[in-house]
Parts: C-alpha cells; sequence; structure tokens
C-alpha cells in the first residue's frame, strides 16, 4: 500500500492458518495478474496495515483484525471491501480468463445466497483442510 492509497487491491488472509496460507499460495502462482487483467496484492492480516485499509474503505470499520481472521478480504483502490465467498469472487474477476467467469458467477445474486454458507462453513472448518492445523481453528465467539 501507498502512502497515498492503494494501487491495486489487497486480499487480505490469515496468515497464521495454514490452509489459508496455502490457498493463498495456490492463487499467487495459478491466479498472477496477466496482461489482460489487473495486480492484486496478498497480506496476512497479522501484518497488514488493517487502520491504513480501512481509511481507504471510509474508515467505516469495514476492515477490523476481528473480522480479518474470520474471512478472507479484498480491498479495492476505490475503498469497496468485500469479504468470504465475495472477496474470492473478486479475485478470480481479477486474476482473468476462465477465472473471471467462476467469480462472476459466484458474485451473481442468485448464487450469492449459497456461496456465502459454504464459505462460512470451509472457514469454521479449515483446521480439518488439507493444509490446515489446529492452529488454524476459528477463536470462539
Amino acid at each position: 500500500m501507498e502512502s497515498g492509497g492503494l494501487t491495486d487491491p489487497v486480499l487480505v488472509f490469515d496468515g497464521d492458518c495454514g490452509f489459508c496460507t496455502t490457498c493463498v499460495t495456490w492463487a499467487e502462482r495459478f491466479l498472477r495478474q496477466t496482461l489482460a487483467s489487473g495486480g492484486w496484492e496478498a497480506v496476512p492480516f497479522q501484518f497488514a496495515d488493517l487502520a491504513g485499509l480501512d481509511a481507504v474503505a471510509g474508515g467505516r470499520a469495514e476492515v477490523s483484525w476481528e473480522r480479518a481472521e474470520r474471512e478472507v478480504l479484498w480491498v479495492t483502490p476505490a475503498g469497496r471491501v468485500y469479504g468470504g465467498a465475495q472477496a474470492v469472487a473478486r479475485l478470480l474477476m481479477r486474476s482473468g480468463g476462465v477465472w473471471a467467469y467462476l467469480g462472476g458467477v459466484l458474485a451473481l445474486a442468485p448464487v450469492r445466497p449459497v456461496a456465502a454458507p459454504v464459505y462460512r462453513w470451509v472457514a469454521k472448518n479449515r483446521h480439518r483442510m488439507p493444509g490446515g492445523t489446529p492452529a488454524c481453528a476459528l477463536p470462539r465467539r
């Protein structure tokens, strides 16, 4: 993030979670920008300037430690914040190619009500997913 704001969207994820880190590593390898798509940056929330990202988003507490430890966040240079399944959809759309179509489907109004609970189930069970460890478990509320 530059001092004047963002130049590319930022994907904020849980860097302490092995499953999350594995997913982001996969995305960085296979979904990285092409000439047809724009760039993006992945940052573990533990090392991200969450206050700065929230300021980009208008200072409405949309980017917080509590939210970032429960769901992946996609913060755009225009200040839009997407969480969970919609953050994944935006990442896919930004990546271009066939991934953009998949992201577009996830963002469709009829699909969002299905994508959100699926994302929440995966997040709740991420310690059981490939690459996950007991340290990946979400904190109890």
